[in-house]
């Protein structure tokens, strides 16, 4: 009994691997594909989430990497809770996994946006750093 349990999860762990491997292809329409490609997507905009980060890991000195790292750590569990919060009403269905991955993107991006505002300022110019400098205007 114990040996078909592991086998059964090596089959299943198989043919999940052989399913993420599948490329993208932006001209299949099927559920399916676009849930592949919304993926893909994600892993694009995380890639270069993490170029960003690490570039500013360079710049910074070692007390700045603290506060990076903390405030890091605090976006990702943001947008983590955010995605599962504003993509929860399609939970079970077939177009829940590109909704999860379309918001991940889009905060990732954003979030790329932001970290990389502040990789051009120049020390003291505290309008810089803000990836909308409206943004402060618009709070006030």
């Amino acid at each position: 009994m114990r040996r078909l349990f592991l086998l059964a999860s090596l089959v299943l762990l198989t043919a999940a691997s052989g399913a993420v491997a599948q490329e993208c292809d932006r001209n299949d329409d099927s559920q399916s594909m676009m849930n592949i490609c919304a993926g893909a997507d994600y892993q694009a905009a995380d890639a270069k989430l993490n170029a960003a980060y690490q570039d500013l890991v360079r710049r910074n000195d070692q007390a700045s990497n603290k506060l990076l790292q903390t405030a890091q750590r605090a976006w990702i569990a943001f947008r983590d809770a955010e995605c599962a919060y504003s993509t929860a009403g399609s939970e079970g269905g077939s177009i829940h996994p590109m909704e999860v991955s379309q918001c991940l993107t889009g905060l990732t991006d954003e979030r790329t946006k932001q970290l990389t505002s502040g990789a051009n300022c120049k020390e003291g110019d505290v309008s810089c750093g803000s990836s909308d400098g409206d943004q402060d205007q618009d709070m006030q």
